[in-house]
């Protein structure tokens, strides 16, 4: 049973989803939270994270700690997004198993879904349909965390689950314009237009694709959920339950930042996915709740981002090595 005493590791407790788990498990009275910086430990090294877990003997992980990135990222380097993070979360549920571990929480993505699921999208829809092209590599990678949950838990009653979010934003989001996703390119593309005399903003594609946003604490909220109660199956959505228009959010945005110039759509570049709304009622219904409208959510975010405007995350990739680089 886990208790505000209990050990738990978070791995990428640095990044936007690993720092406010860390957050919000704080705030929740948890009192004995570890986690490494990817400077000091290299999740991808099966061996290092073995012994890690038998060291440290955590009672839970959750495993916030993967190599995101949008469109362009995905599709530039689809080799980075598949052995990364299989190699990441492979390694974290392996030990996680091997040692016992109480509880393991293990995040993705709405994006392991099929491009042309019915709406709103519920967990049974896994595997019945084509992903979106543009990022399968992180979605395939994803699935196969997802499956090795559900295998450990039909196999040894491991008491393991997936928490698979809509899209996210919030603080200490990656707002690097070549590896990011939508939200944050054009919260930083809004921001630099208005410095810069309040000049054209040009957003990729038609700005047609509906999309759902979920503020990252209160994905926060429902790891806390996750970790405080057994809940019945491996997989449960996680989402505000309402979807905008691209164009709409874009105005949003606009409106927060104070931008009073022209926007542009480059109808050459991709849409993605048309629509993706998320059902999220098979966890809802256990009593978790998202609180944070979208509104509140883009002021908040942008007030963050003022304030680290020096500091704020970029991920670089680094062929070299292949590995996405933080800064």
């Amino acid at each position: 049973m886990i208790s505000k005493d209990s050990k738990i590791y978070i791995a990428g407790h640095r990044g936007m989803v690993g720092s406010a788990c860390w957050r919000i498990l704080k705030s929740g009275g948890y009192t004995n939270l570890f986690g490494k910086t990817s400077k000091e430990f290299d999740l991808r090294d099966q061996n290092a994270v073995e012994n890690l877990i038998k060291t440290e003997k955590p009672d839970a992980i959750i495993a916030a700690a993967a190599k995101v990135g949008g469109i362009l990222a995905n599709d530039s380097y689809p080799y980075e997004f598949l052995m990364d993070n299989m190699l990441i979360q492979n390694n974290l549920i392996r030990s996680a198993h091997e040692n016992a571990v109480e509880k393991f929480i293990f995040l993705g993505s709405s994006c392991i879904y099929p491009k042309f699921s019915h709406q709103p999208i519920k967990e049974e829809y896994l595997l019945t349909g084509e992903l979106e092209p543009t990022n399968q590599w992180y979605a395939i990678a994803k699935i196969s965390g997802v499956k090795l949950i559900e295998a450990l838990r039909k196999q040894f009653n491991r008491d393991y689950v997936s928490l698979m979010p809509t899209n996210l934003y919030g603080p200490n989001d990656n707002f690097d314009l070549k590896t990011s996703h939508v939200f944050p390119a054009m919260l930083r593309k809004f921001h630099e237009a208005k410095e810069n005399n309040h000049s054209k903003v040009t957003l990729w594609g038609s700005g047609n694709p509906m999309r759902e946003f979920l503020h990252v604490n209160d994905l926060g909220q429902a790891v806390l959920f996750a970790l405080e109660h057994k809940l019945d199956d491996h997989l449960y959505n996680v989402g505000s339950g309402s979807d905008i228009t691209i164009k709409a959010l874009a105005e949003m945005v606009q409106k927060v930042v104070g931008h009073k110039g022209e926007i542009t759509w480059d109808n050459t570049k991709p849409d993605g996915t048309p629509k993706k709304l998320m059902d999220s009622s098979k966890l809802s219904d256990k009593g978790w709740k998202s609180g944070i409208d979208i509104e509140n959510g883009i002021k908040t975010t942008y007030k963050w981002f003022l304030s680290h405007i020096d500091s704020f995350k970029e991920l670089k990739i680094n062929t070299a090595d292949h590995r996405l680089k933080s800064r």
